[in-house]
């Protein structure tokens, strides 16, 4: 009988890779997996190895490990590709991508999504996720690929739009990941909470949310949730990273327009004009803006990896919880065709009616044998539709820019960001973009230093 190939791209994330396949070898049908880990650092790939090594033994699981710095090798024949890598690292271009905004006077929390950060990332990026649906074309064109790779709209629009034979999903975990949070403000059961959800990557929106009562009758949650936040109940004070709130913004938003998003407020900050402005502190103390986030998220993230990687290299075992990550799920559903429900980024192919056909929309999707088939979701709400616009805009011309090596439309895609044009001038914005672009020298493809 057949085993899979789970092939995985960027294997030098190595928690990353632990969580996902902890999660897969939880499931009989993929135990016995071959793994292929692929990555461009020789000394992190081995790490990964150790690590999934014992994740394996730990887990039951009895699957082959093979390890490629060439990433074709690592490609042939698979039948899951999980691509999870950051082109340019924290050092030196996530440094650069703040440091020449703050420079400029913008202030960014993430930077990974939107904005000057997102655009950058992403010109740093798709090529070399052409690359790879060039590489699966050639040696495993059947295979699904699952990508986890920020920022998640422009990249997944930019591969489907050049290479619409690989079958691809893009994967976030803040649909599911947002509603447990909900569920621990109202002190629910996750498992009781129903709901369905639509919009783009990191502003989507829950358009119904109910939980189950002792009737067994489900019932909108909706009126709890804002006078939990009214009455001062919700967020929960523990939901804080390193002691930085990470749900205000999210809650007055929801007063306003009476929906839920469902990415974090540090992200969401800097999606909208109003939490970021210059000379305004009152603001950011309002609200707990947690300006410079990503940086200080990196440090943290890389010393506590160094102290995690001796200890999974002297453990016996490792613990295999179970993440709240859709790629197991996927990976069994089409491997065993048992049904599955995931929310994907996929084309926006008549799914949802008032936002821009062929954008990259996030919806359910159902996963079977048959593959990702995303649902229909007709209209969102218009001030919804209307305030993701705002962003897809950013996402169209960024798309445009790298599909036609058009550099006038890089700047477009900037002059258009919402936190960006409600900070600089036009001429300030155009100076930005250029130094942004200097500053990146060797990380961006040729064409975009070709005046």
């Amino acid at each position: 009988m057949k085993t899979p190939q789970i092939t995985f791209i960027g294997a030098g994330s190595t928690i990353f890779v632990k969580n996902i396949l902890g999660d897969v070898f939880h499931k009989p049908a993929l135990k016995h997996a071959h793994i292929a880990l692929m990555d461009i650092d020789q000394t992190r790939l081995e790490e990964s190895q150790i690590v999934v090594r014992k994740l394996m033994e730990s887990a039951g699981a009895t699957g082959n490990i093979t390890c490629h710095l060439n990433q074709k090798d690592a490609l042939q024949d698979a039948d899951f590709v999980v691509v999870a890598f950051q082109i340019g690292g924290y050092e030196p271009c996530t440094v650069t991508d703040f440091e020449v905004c703050k420079r400029h006077g913008l202030d960014q929390t993430i930077a990974d999504t939107l904005g000057p950060g997102g655009i950058m990332r992403s010109l740093r990026t798709i090529p070399h996720l052409w690359q790879i649906c060039e590489d699966m074309t050639e040696v495993c064109p059947d295979a699904t690929m699952l990508n986890y790779v920020n920022p998640m709209a422009m990249n997944t629009w930019a591969m489907y739009a050049k290479y619409p034979n690989i079958k691809q999903v893009g994967l976030c975990h803040s649909v599911q990941g947002t509603a447990e949070e909900l569920a621990r403000d109202l002190e629910l059961d996750y498992n009781d909470l129903r709901y369905t959800c639509a919009g783009i990557n990191h502003m989507a929106y829950y358009l119904t949310l109910e939980k189950k009562n002792a009737q067994g009758e489900y019932v909108d949650i909706y009126p709890d949730l804002l006078t939990a936040f009214e009455n001062g109940q919700a967020p929960k004070p523990g939901q804080h990273h390193n002691g930085r709130c990470v749900n205000l913004i999210r809650y007055e938003m929801f007063k306003k327009l009476g929906y839920f998003v469902t990415e974090s407020s540090e992200h969401f900050a800097e999606y909208t004009p109003y939490f970021i402005k210059p000379n305004r502190p009152d603001l950011i103390e309002r609200y707990k803006v947690p300006l410079d986030e990503y940086p200080k998220r990196c440090v943290e993230q890389i010393a506590d990896w160094k102290q995690d990687l001796e200890a999974f290299k002297n453990a016996d075992s490792i613990d295999v919880k179970e993440s709240h990550e859709y790629a197991s799920t996927i990976m069994n559903a089409i491997w065993t065709g048992t049904p599955s429900v995931i929310y994907g980024n996929v084309k926006n192919d008549g799914l949802i009616e008032n936002l821009p056909q062929e954008c990259c929309v996030e919806v359910a999707c159902l996963v079977d044998a048959n593959g990702i088939q995303p649902t229909k979701v007709g209209r969102l709400p218009n001030h919804l539709a209307a305030l993701m616009q705002t962003n897809i805009n950013v996402q169209t011309l960024l798309t445009e820019a790298i599909l036609t090596e058009n550099r006038d439309r890089i700047y477009h895609a900037v002059m258009l960001d919402p936190h960006t044009a409600a900070v600089l001038g036009l001429e300030e914005i155009y100076a930005l973009v250029d130094d942004l672009i200097e500053a990146h020298e060797g990380w961006l493809p040729a064409w975009v230093n070709k005046h």
